[in-house]
């Protein structure tokens, strides 16, 4: 919905907020995710609340809360709450706020006492933390602190250790320290928050006295959008990659027309050094896992020169795809989706024209068309909508772009082969499918997180069920590792499934998943094999595999049935139910992947 984009308007949407939600809560296509989220407020959190709600609505989540009342945070989340437990959270929000702070240093303090003091305000929340983590086994998110609205010291409030100000910046640091080394806990940098808005205007205290508003009521949409912001990317909600324009999006002028000496690129004028700093900023995004890919009204030629200009950040290999040619660009952005193996929702669409902004728009659903007015504006505007907020960085994450590259190197050579096995043999392929290891725990959560085609089932797992999956004997928990000739996928596939019935003889998969990068390689088979064998050991006979259909699975709706399953129910909704007898062993069907040094 175009209104909770940013830029958004913040009076309209406290205005609108009712029948906003309705309108997104009616829509027909909508795939939702259920998310039970806990605010425990140090401040009023009702209309916070709601317009976290309203982003989340309109990412796809749909949340349930549990709301503390006024400044119960540390009440609510530290000593027994029967109603908070049995309301068993997915997400807890602490929303505290410099006001928050219980004791602050005086001048008379010496050092010792400071660092007392400072040492009880984290204790204090270090202790809170710890038990959310030991009781509810959920994500946390926790603000940070915004600065005061005053200084007694005016600078020096910023250097000495009495002053409010360096006191701040030192619990901001514990709470970093603590977010760093502490899984499935995550900053909300209202600090930062604050900063951008304008601290006066922030914390305005007017509203503080009159409703107990740690944030003013104009702010709290913004507030309220980063929390969402947070929330999806924990949910696999974010997007995957640019789609970018090139005339007066990556450079100044248009390459055809000027030729690629006279765009506006470099250092020379204002002009050009706004262009460069935007495309640093895009080459900036390939180190979280963000793909480049081109789509550009141009003679390919004109849009490789223009890439290849001496003083031009970007280069030609920066991109894992170049669409640069005169078909309409909604067909081009389907293609490159469709060459990389991503739905065509994963992308921002970058362009600077918005006749084109408006095209994308209308014909890919799902796809961020964010408003590129201005190039002086670009870096802001795609910053503040974060689209790709990072809540966890995997090994995969920085060397994506290599492996989609890869992928294009993938399939030059499949063109080579007439036979397709024998070019999965010329791959060389190698994969390590074993159970769950402690050091794949985040990948795999993540993974259960993000993977929307081919999974199954589309559960969402956090890092701590994960955990607890692997711990359980009743289960069988295996990930699939895969390698090649031009480089390692990483961990691509998972595979989750409890074991039920009187002597145990039945395997019910939980969750079957792939990342789509690797698919027609045989990698399902590989895991399928692997399965079976496992079960086998265990005394397994049968093998019960489940498809629940989304707008995003369709691929893997006859998934089973290609395994060998048979089909024995299906309801209205098309969720089907397979069956396969290991009673009469199983006859492995992978034949070109070495697995496990086999």
């Amino acid at each position: 919905m175009k209104e909770l984009e940013y830029p958004f308007d913040a009076e309209q949407l406290m205005r609108k907020r009712k029948s906003l939600r309705k309108k997104l809560l009616e829509d027909p296509a909508a795939a939702w995710v259920d998310v039970k989220i806990a605010f425990l407020g140090g401040q009023t959190t009702r209309d916070l609340l709601q317009m976290t709600e309203l982003f989340l609505l309109n990412q796809g989540i749909r949340p349930v809360f549990y709301e503390s009342e006024f400044n119960r945070y540390y009440e609510d989340g530290m000593f027994p709450n029967p109603e908070l437990e049995a309301f068993s959270p997915d997400v807890i929000y602490v929303c505290t706020c410099v006001r928050n702070i219980p004791v602050w240093p005086e001048l008379r303090d010496d050092e010792a006492a400071v660092a007392e003091k400072r040492e009880g305000v984290v204790a204090r929340f270090r202790g809170l933390w710890s038990h959310l983590a030991e009781t509810y086994h959920c994500a946390v998110i926790q603000n940070n602190f915004e600065y005061p609205y005053f200084r007694l010291m005016g600078n020096m409030d910023a250097v000495d250790p009495h002053g409010r100000v360096a006191f701040v910046n030192e619990l901001n640091r514990a709470m970093a320290e603590w977010a760093r080394t502490h899984e499935r806990f995550y900053l909300c940098d209202i600090n930062y928050l604050s900063a951008a808005y304008g601290l006066d205007r922030w914390s305005a205290p007017e509203y503080w006295h009159l409703y107990k508003y740690a944030v003013a009521v104009p702010a709290i949409p913004v507030l309220g959008f980063e929390v969402a912001k947070i929330v999806k990317s924990l949910y696999g909600k974010n997007k995957k990659a640019f789609n970018l324009d090139l005339d007066n999006t990556l450079w100044g002028g248009i390459v055809g027309d000027d030729g690629p000496e006279n765009i506006e690129i470099g250092q020379e004028t204002a002009m050009a050094q706004t262009y460069s700093e935007f495309q640093h900023y895009l080459k900036l995004h390939q180190q979280i896992g963000v793909l480049l890919t081109v789509n550009s009204k141009n003679e390919e030629e004109n849009a490789l020169n223009g890439l290849r200009r001496p003083d031009s950040v970007l280069k030609p290999g920066d991109f894992v795809s170049i669409k640069a040619n005169w078909n309409p660009k909604n067909l081009n952005l389907t293609e490159t989706a469709r060459e990389l193996s991503l739905l065509p929702e994963s992308f921002v669409f970058t362009d600077d024209n918005p006749a084109e902004r408006a095209m994308i728009a209308g014909q890919i659903p799902g796809a961020a068309v964010p408003e590129m007015e201005g190039p002086e504006n670009y870096i802001r505007i795609l910053d503040r909508s974060g689209f790709f907020e990072v809540t966890n960085l995997s090994g995969d994450d920085l060397k994506r772009t290599a492996m989609y590259q890869e992928n294009v190197k993938r399939r030059q050579m499949e063109a080579a082969f007439e036979n397709y096995e024998d070019y999965l043999r010329s791959l060389e392929m190698k994969a390590e499918i074993v159970p769950f290891a402690p050091v794949y725990m985040a990948r795999i959560a993540q993974l259960t997180n993000k993977s929307n085609q081919f999974n199954l089932t589309t559960r969402r797992y956090t890092q701590a069920e994960i955990e607890a999956a692997a711990a359980d004997p009743g289960r069988i928990c295996l990930y699939g590792k895969l390698e090649d000739r031009f480089g390692d996928n990483g961990v691509v596939s998972v595979v989750m499934g409890r074991t039920e019935g009187e002597a145990g003889e039945e395997l019910h998969m939980e969750l079957w998943l792939m990342s789509c990068r690797v698919l027609k390689r045989d990698m399902e088979l590989a895991m399928m094999d692997e399965l079976a064998e496992r079960a086998i050991k265990k005394g397994i006979r049968r093998i019960y595999g489940y498809y629940a259909p989304t707008a995003k699975n369709g691929m893997v709706r006859d998934f089973y049935g290609n395994l060998g399953f048979t089909r024995i129910r299906e309801d209205e909704e098309g969720n089907t139910l397979w069956e396969l007898d290991l009673s009469g062993g199983y006859e492995r069907r992978q034949r070109v992947i070495r697995v496990n040094g086999e």
